[in-house]
């Protein structure tokens, strides 16, 4: 294969990547009114991770250092509440939620563990890409704190 075609090929992936990508993001609520361009340069700084159902997204106690967002399948929250030595289910995840924002802004552990009820695709930002990318949503991604504090 010549360096043309493979050239080609390697950007023909990756533009559909990326256009998959600012598809996804365009249904997030939180990001809907992100311009095409910054949802753009979003997508470039997303690392795609899929799991199992039953498998551990996020550990309850482990270092916070990426934002989630779901783009395939369903996941729930559990964290073990003061009362109990359980974990108890808290919340739950569709396709185009997020999670992780808790633990990365405020620099602390994980509160809560996160599991893929069914097969899940996800796409992540590390800690310096969120705040280079969504500085101006922070606030808006803090305001969910106040959701985790009733548990």
């Amino acid at each position: 294969m010549d360096r043309e075609t493979f050239n080609h090929i390697v950007k023909e992936g990756s533009n559909k990547k990326r256009s998959a990508y600012e598809t996804f993001l365009a249904g997030v609520p939180i990001l809907s009114t992100m311009e095409p361009y910054e949802r753009s340069k979003l997508s470039d700084a997303f690392k795609e991770t899929k799991v199992k159902a039953g498998d551990f997204i996020i550990k309850e106690g482990d270092a916070g250092t990426d934002l989630f967002f779901l783009q395939e399948g369903e996941a729930f929250a559990t964290k073990t509440l003061k009362d109990t030595s359980q974990a108890q289910e808290v919340m739950s995840y569709k396709s185009g939620d997020f999670f992780g924002e808790r633990a990365l802004f405020k620099n602390e552990p994980r509160a809560a563990n996160v599991i893929a009820k069914s097969d899940c695709v996800m796409v992540s930002l590390d800690r310096h890409s969120v705040k280079r990318l969504l500085g101006p949503l922070e606030d808006m991604l803090k305001r969910n704190f106040e959701v985790y504090e009733k548990f």
